[in-house]
């Protein structure tokens, strides 16, 4: 064989091999592919076809209606509204700030609007619509509306906000709803329904504490939806649920009535409630603030000057304002003395207006003295010696263990985001906090309830009532029913008072108001049948120097901040107790001065509205 010929037969075995090899990888390829087509359409087939799905169709959450709040008559306190807005849809317009400057030429529209809507524009898809502004009249949305085809992007749409119809007269004890915030979603674990466009959840009080009930459940609507997202069409929808009216035991006209005549002194707080079922009929602080401006975000302005003033109008007094109780204390005071034999009906004591401690000279308030006083003068007049002696002989730890007994030291669990605890001084306490013992004269002062000892109004008002219900521990609650649910209460127990010093005591506080002496009789209500009882108290701010005493500086003299605070305690009708009141006036200079008067034109006026105040069932 020539050399040709086996050149060219060892091309063609060559090239059969490669052939032979190419064939076969095409072959292991194809068989690859083939099998992992076979095992991704028929292993996981239906994983792919569900993703494919998920594509196609996009889950979309509804926003439920938040449920009402009324009192107990069903008026309501806060409702939802119909809010008209204007959007913008990028997408169709070609100069998003043109167009906004275009819009500000029919309605108003800030620098801050604009700003705004322009960064939230940047921050989603070209096609999802962004809000410009809420809150729009019928007139704004029909001039939109009319100017439409001059306005590429502009849409209009309708929605809900929260409305508080009394305003003011309900800010502290409704609350208000706000923006959900980063820390509202992390405690909540993320919720997808926080991520709702527009939804408030509450901040302050009744809207804060039940929240979950008034904010409903979502629902949810099958989207189809086109490869970049943009909605075709709805495929199925579950309507949401709408949250659960909540109904308060509070009677809005007196809660109007108890702010306005709040509103008549700088800083003060007031609240009624029933002294058997623990029903509050209103509970009022001043200055208090329009929470309506807080559901689509108070402006810098308005903010500011809310801050700036000094006496907090954003602060619930009554269940945040701490004071010492002054001479309303000696209620507790004196059931202590009885109740430790310290004191019975018959014990006396000479006043001659001051008491000695050693060196520490302790002034009454009657500058003369009251002559001798038993338990029942000495609670008409108000005498400080007599406390001051015979709380000496009793010791602060059993005076603090009777008003916690009374409902003094600790949270009253009202329904409400926020409660301080007030502060019952004990020898131990002192030693803990202070580290230091506890001196006789301390014992003295908080026997008039000065010194460490602070109480808030709702606990006031808390012991006022276990006194005249024949010593029950009545608590006070708000909510009466939420949805269709009434809440129910167990039977109070009795905190285990001697019904004979309960009388004793009683009495001393009637004649506060009826006794030829007694230090508020020029308040008593005028009608025989709605006559009132009580005690006032006068506490002192900054002690009163012997220079300042010695010159005859009266308070009224001092810078506001400086004067005493005025207190009052009180129940009606006398001879069968059903609403109990306690106020609370800031540098109102004393109990009988400013806050007695308070606190009878609310009981004067709660009995007025009786028959309409028939209780809703709360007991078990």
């Amino acid at each position: 064989m020539s050399t040709f010929a086996k050149d060219k037969e060892n091309r063609s075995s060559s090239f059969t091999r490669r052939a032979v090899i190419l064939g076969g990888l095409q072959i292991g390829i194809l068989g690859i592919l083939g099998t992992r087509l076979a095992w991704l359409q028929v292993v996981e087939g239906q994983k792919y076809r569900t993703l494919a799905e998920q594509n196609r169709i996009n889950v979309k959450l509804l926003a439920p209606e938040r449920g009402e709040i009324t009192d107990r008559f069903g008026v309501p306190l806060a409702i939802n509204e119909q809010d008209f807005r204007v959007l913008i849809l990028p997408e169709q317009t070609d100069d998003l700030e043109q167009a906004l400057r275009k819009l500000s030429h029919y309605i108003e529209l800030t620098p801050r609007d604009i700003q705004r809507t322009l960064k939230a524009a940047k921050r989603n898809a070209r096609f999802v619509p962004v809000e410009i502004r809420n809150s729009l009249s019928r007139e704004d949305i029909s001039t939109i509306e009319v100017n439409l085809p001059d306005l590429p992007g502009i849409l209009t749409d309708s929605g809900q906000k929260r409305s508080y119809p009394l305003r003011e007269a309900t800010a502290h004890l409704v609350g208000y709803v706000g923006a959900v915030t980063e820390e509202n979603i992390e405690e909540e674990d993320n919720n997808p329904v926080l991520g709702l466009p527009g939804l408030r959840i509450g901040k302050s009080g009744i809207e804060k504490v039940y929240d979950k009930d008034l904010r409903g459940v979502a629902g949810q609507a099958e989207m189809e939806v086109n490869v970049v997202g943009r909605e075709v069409r709805t495929l199925s929808e579950i309507k949401s649920t709408p949250g659960k009216r909540v109904i308060l035991t509070v009677d809005g006209e007196l809660q109007r009535f108890v702010q306005k005549r709040l509103d008549q002194e700088r800083s003060a707080a007031a609240v009624i409630m029933d002294v058997h079922t623990g029903a509050v009929y209103a509970m009022a602080s001043t200055p208090s603030f329009d929470p309506n401006y807080f559901v689509n975000g108070i402006s810098v302005e308005h903010w500011e000057e809310i801050q700036a003033n000094p006496s907090y109008p954003l602060n619930n007094k009554v269940m945040t304002g701490q004071y010492p109780p002054a001479s309303t204390y000696k209620i507790c005071v004196a059931l202590a003395f009885l109740e430790n034999n310290i004191a019975t009906a018959h014990t006396t004591t000479n006043c001659p207006g001051y008491f000695l401690l050693g060196n520490d000279k302790f002034h009454c308030w009657q500058k003369h003295g009251h002559g001798r006083m038993n338990v029942i003068s000495a609670l008409e007049q108000s005498c400080d010696v007599y406390f001051y002696e015979l709380s000496l002989k009793l010791g602060i730890d059993k005076i603090s263990e009777m008003a916690a007994r009374m409902g003094l030291g600790k949270p009253t669990r009202l329904e409400s985001d926020h409660e301080k605890s007030g502060l019952l001084p004990t020898q131990a306490w002192k030693k803990e906090k202070l580290n230091d013992i506890w001196h006789r004269g301390e014992t003295v002062v908080a026997s008039i309830g000065q010194g460490y000892t602070l109480a808030t109004p709702i606990q006031l008002a808390v012991m006022i009532s276990r006194l005249v219900n024949g010593g029950y521990a009545v608590e006070p609650h708000l909510t009466a029913a939420i949805g269709s649910e009434r809440i129910l209460r167990p039977e109070f127990p009795s905190i285990g008072l001697n019904p004979d010093h309960v009388k004793l005591v009683i009495k001393g506080v009637e004649q506060v108001m009826v006794g030829a002496r007694g230090t508020a009789r020029g308040s008593q209500i005028p009608e025989e049948s709605m006559r009132m009882g009580g005690k006032t108290g006068t506490a002192q701010v900054r002690r009163i120097t012997k220079a300042q005493r010695a010159a005859g500086v009266r308070n009224e003299d001092l810078p506001w901040e400086e004067r005493h605070h005025a207190l009052f305690v009180g129940y009606a009708p006398i001879n069968n107790p059903r609403y109990a009141c306690s106020v609370v006036v800031e540098h109102g200079i004393g109990g009988s001065r400013s806050a007695a008067p308070l606190a009878r034109d609310i009981l004067w006026e709660a009995q007025k509205r009786a028959p309409a105040l028939t209780d809703i069932p709360t007991s078990a």
